[in-house]
């Protein structure tokens, strides 16, 4: 079994992290990528919050929150809870990388 665990920063002053990782949940459930097969190997896709990623100087120190996708490693940067529709379709769904939101790690 392969799991994805998207880490989400709650280290704002805001509740912007909060935020993201419950946007997160919401659109993984709704999207139905909870629990998927893929080629035979079954995956789950996991929020969790954390306390700080250590990339606030790559994050811009903008409104929304910085995360990581492993295990690809993937970090993600100004993220606000609008952009969680894009994020589970685009990288959790199809496999592919949000450009426009990627920083690094």
């Amino acid at each position: 079994m392969v799991d994805r665990h998207l880490f989400v920063c709650t280290n704002q002053k805001s509740e912007v992290g909060r935020e993201v990782a419950k946007a997160l949940k919401i659109e993984i459930k709704k999207q139905g990528l909870k629990s998927v097969t893929v080629k035979g190997e079954k995956r789950r896709n996991r929020v969790q919050t954390c306390n700080c990623l250590d990339v606030c100087k790559n994050c811009k120190k903008g409104p929304g929150a910085a995360l990581v996708v492993y295990p690809e490693g993937i970090f993600y940067g100004n993220v606000k809870p609008k952009d969680a529709a894009d994020i589970v379709h685009e990288h959790l769904g199809e496999g592919r990388v949000v450009k426009k939101l990627v920083i690094e790690g």
